[in-house]
């Protein structure tokens, strides 16, 4: 039997997409699928050595960043597929022609790709995000630039017109940040999670804030306070290497968390909240911008139309734990030890430690473009990206954004902006009707 049309049993003769293998065998799809146009090419036995040795997602995320399977054509149609259990490997009428086709090479251990995150210690120690940080943004501020593109911002952009550019979106995000703060000259603002420093410099040039961003990545901290001072803020701006547990100098004015507590686990949401309320001064306001997900059925009982297909997310990504950000693939190679919350915890949360919560916005739409713009922007210079960060990252992120931006427009991931207030003598200060809108 080929090794291709094993593949093809997987799947019950109901194949999507057309499979070609190392043995020269191929097989064609056998039912109509968005994915019929994708070619999923084994080039070697170590792609079947590694999912027989860790059945499921990991063997087949390491196989996928090994480059020893390949997948040709619009990925999108691969977050569309029902994929089959991979049990039916070790039918006797899977693994018999497999172990003849390949002989005792079928079971040796192969070591794991180079880039995949080992992570010890206890989960959200200080050390231990620290190390999670730095996998994750620690790798080439040459590759972020091709990526996200001049902005330097890793977060959603918010668009208002169909011809605006990535770059006007993501000023335009940052000037909305500045805005719901109500940033005025000589106002203290803390950036939790600062980045490569777009935040905090558009704070400080732009509404004369003095800035204080903290960031647990080497490479992040020596961008933002060069391109500080190449903008010429860099007296209103201090970058800090620092871990938010550790921020000892408040009271501040305004905290601007934008894409940093995705890295917070559920147990230290409380702590996390705490901390961004005493830091802040009485009547100060405190801007949380980070991903959520819908509540799944299982946590939530109520119907939903969003259930199943919350449910088949679930299952195709590896979120059946409460929070965490996805599934081996997400956890070993992307976001190590990421969690995501839903937004209604994130509201109970933030006023349950004494915030009053006086604006959310979901920018769930914003997110999906300015992924399809980060994917294009890779695959475009995908060759310069390889030749920075090599094969192996550069095929995890074209996966990863791609796979992203389906979840965004199928609603299985949200974004959402909270804005919170600290009361002062029992008031937040805030206007009748605020409006936030930017002025481009």
């Amino acid at each position: 039997m080929s090794i291709a049309s094993v593949v093809a049993r997987l799947f019950d003769d109901q194949l999507p997409f057309r499979v070609e293998a190392f043995d020269g065998s191929t097989v064609e799809p056998s039912i109509l699928s968005p994915a019929n146009e994708l070619t999923l090419k084994i080039l070697n036995p170590a792609a079947l050595v590694r999912v027989l040795r860790r059945p499921g997602e990991l063997g087949l995320a390491r196989a996928f960043v090994a480059g020893d399977l390949v997948l040709d054509g619009d990925l999108d149609a691969l977050f569309s597929l029902d994929v089959p259990s991979l049990s039916h490997l070790f039918t006797p009428s899977a693994l018999g022609p497999l172990l003849r086709e390949m002989g005792a090479s079928a079971l040796r251990p192969l070591a794991p790709p180079r880039i995949e995150a080992r992570q010890r210690g206890a989960l959200h120690s200080r050390g231990r995000d620290r190390d999670a940080i730095s996998h994750h943004y620690d790798v080439s501020n040459r590759f972020y630039e091709l990526v996200l593109g001049p902005s330097m911002t890793y977060s959603c952009a918010v668009f208002a017109h169909d011809d605006d550019t990535l770059e006007i979106a993501q000023r335009r995000k940052v000037d909305l940040t500045c805005r719901k703060l109500q940033l005025q000259p000589g106002m203290r603002l803390l950036d939790v999670g600062c980045g490569w420093g777009s935040m905090a410099i558009h704070a400080a040039a732009n509404f004369g804030a003095s800035v204080v961003g903290i960031t647990l990545s080497t490479e992040q901290r020596t961008y933002a306070t060069e391109r500080a001072a190449a903008m010429g803020v860099a007296d209103l701006c201090e970058f800090r290497l620092q871990d938010y547990r550790d921020v000892r100098d408040g009271p501040f004015d305004a905290i601007s968390s934008i894409g940093m507590s995705e890295h917070v686990g559920r147990r230290s949401l409380a702590p996390y909240a705490q901390q961004m309320f005493d830091l802040l001064a009485p009547g100060g306001r405190f801007l949380n911008h980070a991903i959520g997900r819908p509540v799944s059925i299982e946590e939530d009982p109520r119907p939903s139309r969003f259930s199943e297909g919350w449910r088949q997310t679930q299952i195709a990504w590896g979120l059946r734990g409460p929070s965490r950000v996805g599934s081996p693939f997400i956890d070993r190679y992307v976001f190590p030890d990421g969690e995501l919350h839903d937004v209604g915890t994130m509201v109970s949360l933030f006023q349950a430690h004494g915030f009053e919560v006086r604006h959310l916005e979901s920018l769930r739409e914003h997110y999906a473009r300015t992924l399809r713009y980060w994917v294009d922007n890779l695959v475009k210079r995908f060759d310069e990206a390889v030749e920075d960060v090599g094969p192996e990252r550069a095929r995890v992120w074209r996966l990863y954004m791609s796979g992203s931006a389906v979840n965004f427009e199928h609603h299985h991931l949200e974004i959402h902006q909270v804005l919170n207030v600290k009361p002062q003598h029992g008031r937040s200060g805030f206007a009748w009707r605020p409006s936030f809108e930017p002025t481009f």
